[in-house]
């Protein structure tokens, strides 16, 4: 019978069992849904015979609250949940967030910062042998020293500070069953060192011969100019089949990163997608509100993982590679037809995609074999003459959907690369995306118009975006449809100064557009964005980089995107005059904002009573009309 895991020692009796094997500590509220990490990981060790309980949001003051379950027979599985504790803490700019997606009723604060951290040492002052392992994004894009945006300071791997026996990075289905199956056959934590996809710490390094050297932790501390070259090392041994082993020395001990775990088969991602969750929240949260972040999942589909588009401010190549893995239509259809039995199904599936929705298969066909090219991306910064563009399947898949009984409309919202649309020679699918797919407004992230800054992204020139809009343009209009685009834009990015700024801002004006929301760029651990950040350098050439940390000039590059929103006036007007384009200041049809007001006088000089004048950044009135 399909059910919760236990959160309790009563649900844990009631089942039969005297203990848990695994006790599964997490920051979210437990969300038993295959969009959440630890519901996958749970339910992988479910199916391969293992006993877990959930120990959902701990009282991190409190050692009574890890002992929910008491001593597990095999260990602590420790994951922050589905986001990095940090950014779902704190804004770009360090302020707190008010809400928290992943807790019921949206309250925030019941998880700690660097909750990783935090829960394992809560663990391991109650159980100073038992074998703790962690996992999910927090620790994955730590596993080796990292720039820390929030501590502004380059701190240790986190396996040295969570006091943790064995890192799981990247998806972690492969390495979590076979980190069980070794401990299970009795075999010491601290001997669980082949296992692929995982990190572990050492302090002698005789059985490890063919490694990398990484720069040791003094060495990166030291000189930032180590750690983008160290940094870029890692970069290129994210791939499955190329990957080395990696070693970085901290004083008489060594953390030791083994290759990337094999991507999954189609067969190996359907199993996965078949388990037996409850697609929703634990009912213990009922009347808290339940757990906002279902609204998003509930009623959309992940077709597949991986990204080959390489963006730099992306850490996908860092957890989930760059080689792309589906599912099958099968199990697809079979997922999309039990949506239609919720009673809170409208007839609507909300997205049918992945890390980059039209990616359903790797690149080219090395890869598989060979893994990706260590130096050069498959889109940036041209197509590479080897990319598989083929669209066919995706089409295939969405025109299956669409036949579904009771399923009215099927969204794709998780984004499209619009520059493999451009590369696509047949305009098939950007046809049936207008007539079938958008909801009025197709969001697309070109983040920036600057060549420049671009380049620094991994992103295609400027004028592939501009190609794009046109094609979709001229397709709704073909159709008869009015629909329209709305661009993801990025402020002070690496590269991006007040010139680049005023650039974006004059593009905006020219295209009539005023983002509700701009993202100013987030130095998170793990992206070569956040590396040119932390040392000034693109760490692909150790060119230097131009980089603003200055607050008030992030708000100027920010302001200049939303210059029509009256609270930035003053900051727009400084960061043209900074800028030198004080010309944009004015009437003319190109210009961003007009003039202050200035006080008017009468030709004797004297002021005008009040209430004379013009209105603040009004243009005068033409003659024979209306102000």
């Amino acid at each position: 019978m399909r059910d919760f895991l236990p959160i309790s020692r009563e649900d844990m009796k009631s089942r039969g069992w005297e203990q848990v094997d695994f006790a599964y500590v997490i920051g979210d509220a437990y969300v038993d849904h295959s969009s959440f990490g630890p519901a996958i990981i749970s339910r992988i060790l479910e199916a391969n015979g293992y006993k877990v309980g959930i120990i959902s949001q701990p009282d991190w003051k409190d050692d009574e609250s890890i002992n929910v379950f008491g001593r597990p027979r095999l260990g602590f599985l420790v994951s922050s949940g589905n986001m990095d504790s940090m950014v779902n803490h704190y804004s770009v700019s360090k302020k707190r967030r008010q809400t928290d997606a992943y807790t019921p009723g949206g309250v925030i604060g019941k998880r700690p910062d660097h909750a990783t951290v935090v829960y394992c040492n809560l663990i391991r002052h109650t159980y100073k042998d038992v074998p703790i392992i962690i996992g999910g994004i927090e620790a994955s894009l730590r596993r080796l020293a990292h720039y820390d945006y929030w501590s502004d300071s380059l701190k240790r791997s986190i396996l040295l500070d969570s006091q943790a026996d064995l890192l799981a990075y990247g998806m972690g289905e492969r390495s979590i069953v076979e980190i069980a199956d070794a401990l299970s056959s009795g075999i010491a934590v601290k001997d669980i060192t082949f296992v692929d996809g995982t990190v572990y710490k050492t302090k002698s390094l005789e059985s490890v011969y063919d490694a990398e050297f990484l720069p040791t932790y003094e060495d990166l501390k030291a000189d930032k100019l180590n750690y983008a070259r160290s940094f870029y090392t890692q970069y290129c041994n994210t791939d499955p089949f190329s990957g080395k082993r990696l070693v970085e020395q901290y004083g008489d001990r060594y953390v030791v990163q083994n290759p990337p775990a094999k991507p999954l088969s189609q067969s190996e991602m359907d199993r996965i997608y078949s388990l037996p969750y409850m697609r929703t929240y634990h009912p213990s949260y009922e009347a808290l509100g339940g757990v906002p972040a279902i609204s998003e999942i509930k009623f959309s589909l992940t077709s597949c993982r991986g990204c080959f588009g390489g963006c730099s401010f992306c850490a996908l190549t860092f957890h989930q590679g760059r080689i792309i893995q589906s599912r099958s239509h099968e199990s697809l259809l079979v997922e999309a037809e039990q949506m239609t039995h919720d009673p809170e199904f409208k007839g609507y599936i909300h997205d049918v995609g992945g890390p980059s929705a039209n990616f359903r298969y790797p690149s080219c066909e090395k890869q598989l074999e060979k893994g990706v090219c260590k130096n050069r991306q498959c889109l940036f910064p041209k197509p590479c003459p080897n990319l598989k563009v083929d669209h066919s399947d995706y089409l295939e898949l969405l025109r299956k959907m669409r036949k579904i009984p009771k399923v009215k409309k099927v969204f794709i919202r998780s984004g499209i690369r619009f520059d493999y649309v451009m590369a696509d020679k047949k305009d098939t699918f950007i046809h049936e995306l207008c007539q079938h797919h958008v909801s009025g407004q197709l969001k697309v992230a070109p983040e920036h118009v600057s060549d420049k800054v671009l380049a620094l992204m991994g992103k295609p020139s400027n004028d592939v975006y501009r190609a794009f809009i046109e094609k979709y343009k001229k397709v709704n209009d073909k159709l008869g449809m009015k629909q329209f685009v709305v661009p993801y834009l990025m402020s002070s990015h690496p590269g991006s100064s007040l010139k680049e700024a005023v650039e974006l801002a004059e593009y905006l004006r020219d295209i009539g557009y005023m983002p509700e929301q701009v993202q100013d760029f987030y130095p998170t651990p793990s992206t070569i964005s956040t590396c040119m950040y932390y040392t000034g350098v693109d760490p692909r050439n150790m060119q230097p980089v131009y980089v603003t940390h200055n607050p008030h000039e992030k708000a100027m590059q920010r302001a200049l995107i939303q210059y029509r929103n009256p609270a930035n006036y003053e900051l727009v007007r400084e960061a043209l005059i900074r800028a030198g384009r004080d010309d944009l200041i004015g009437f003319g049809p190109k210009c961003l904002i007009f003039p202050r007001k200035i006080a008017p006088k009468k030709p004797d000089g004297a002021p005008v009573k009040k209430g004379g004048g013009y209105k603040k950044n009004t243009p005068p009135a033409k003659k024979g009309k209306k102000r």
